[in-house]
């Protein structure tokens, strides 16, 4: 994919999205996502596409896409990290951990370092609650993820 991308090149891309799986059952999610997984992120005009498309009003889309918090509006860094918020991972110190990286990073949730290298994102369990604190980098499930090994993380990600 090319860095930026013209609004009609974005209403073509997601179109033929939508023409692949609007013959799903409940096709706004699959479509959302793979509008995610072509740009990185749901660009503005998308939403406008793909409401035309499935005859939704772009309020029920932009609904859809806003309740779920792993629809982006914004392309991500080139990594991305996801440190989970759920209880299990809080309870052996998550939130201590979401501050360290959230220190080393120079970003708050949601937000990519000024170099657009790393993303950090909240994400509500992983299902790996056993090995808590766990994360995720760039799609690979991490656990036991102390201070230390976030920043070993984040050496091998700036390298």
């Amino acid at each position: 994919m090319s860095l930026s991308v013209t609004s009609e090149e974005v209403t073509t891309r997601v179109g033929a999205i939508c023409d692949g799986l609007a013959g799903l059952e409940g096709p706004l999610l699959p479509i959302l996502h793979e509008v995610q997984e072509e740009f990185g992120f749901i660009p503005e005009g998308a939403l406008q596409t793909i409401a035309k498309k499935l005859n939704l009003s772009r309020a029920e889309v932009h609904g859809v896409a806003s309740f779920y918090h792993d629809f982006r509006d914004k392309k991500p860094g080139k990594h991305v990290i996801k440190i989970c918020r759920a209880e299990a991972c809080q309870a052996m110190g998550a939130d201590a951990l979401a501050n360290h990286a959230k220190h080393k990073l120079k970003v708050d949730w949601s937000e990519t370092t000024a170099n657009h290298n790393v993303t950090l994102e909240p994400v509500f369990c992983l299902g790996l609650c056993a090995c808590a604190p766990a994360a995720m980098v760039d799609g690979k499930v991490v656990g036991r993820v102390s201070k230390d090994r976030l920043d070993r993380i984040l050496n091998e990600v700036e390298s």
